[in-house]
């Protein structure tokens, strides 16, 4: 599986998935859109499992528009009947102008009184036709409500939307001074930053990528040694790795690998 699984504990129990770029015209406040679509069998539920990116989520679903905050340890959804969502993941730049403090989102979910863009979402949703079309369609519908109500970054929400990048995306990003010394600014500088249009610190970003990559080399390469990927990833140790698996995960790198293969 490609890199657009990373952060998703169980790939093989998801319903259908699908990821989509964001228009070009949003690009600066949009990463990516997600829509998840389910039917679950009357008396199941489906548990999803995620590591997630550290950034903000807006979610359009049927009953609600939700904002998901940073989140600090695995998080999780059950699932159940048969429903849909569509999701925007946030770059840095969009979350101050929805009027939101992201660190003191971390963890909750909270509801959003966003009629304007729920209604055009829900109907491009609710359209017979292809599941393509449809889908384009509900992204087109969420893009042009961003496009209308989010102004394009600033300088300074350019650069909030560079660290993001630039943490998530080059590995050798190990340290807070390595990403200060790569834009050009101060530790404190990517500190302020972090706080104010992500929610957690620039450390704990760093960490986050790394646990992604862990558990997703652990998936699909179980015959990995942990002793080596700890050091590929700039742990100290195994034992560090192991430290951050439980912290975030709440189980050990082992007993991941055999729930994974066994899922």
């Amino acid at each position: 599986m490609g890199d657009e699984w990373r952060g998703i504990l169980y790939p093989a129990s998801l319903p259908t998935f699908t990821r989509l770029p964001a228009p070009e015209r949003v690009a600066g406040l949009v990463r990516w859109f997600w829509i998840p679509e389910w039917d679950v069998e009357p008396g199941r539920v489906s548990r999803q499992e995620v590591i997630a990116f550290p950034a903000c989520n807006l979610v359009v679903e049927p009953s609600v528009v939700g904002l998901a905050g940073p989140t600090t340890r695995r998080s999780s959804r059950d699932l159940t009947g048969s429903g849909w969502a569509v999701g925007a993941l946030l770059l840095p730049a969009a979350v101050p102008q929805l009027g939101v403090d992201p660190g003191g989102l971390r963890d909750s979910y909270v509801a959003m009184d966003l009629p304007e863009l729920k209604e055009p979402v829900t109907t491009a949703m609710k359209r017979e036709g292809q599941p393509q079309e449809r889908r384009a369609r509900a992204v087109e519908a969420f893009a042009d409500w961003a496009e209308g109500h989010l102004a394009p970054p600033d300088d300074e929400g350019r650069l909030a939307n560079a660290l993001a990048r630039l943490v998530d995306e080059d590995p050798d990003m190990l340290r807070v001074g390595d990403v200060a010394d790569a834009l050009g600014v101060s530790v404190r500088t990517v500190q302020r930053l972090a706080m104010r249009y992500i929610g957690v610190p620039p450390a704990a970003m760093i960490r986050r990528r790394r646990l992604q990559e862990a558990a997703q080399r652990l998936r699909e390469q179980p015959d990995t040694e942990l002793a080596a990927l700890a050091a590929e990833l700039g742990y100290a140790d195994q034992a560090h790795l192991a430290g951050d698996f439980r912290t975030v995960l709440g189980l050990t790198p082992s007993r991941y690998r055999g729930e994974a293969a066994q899922a």
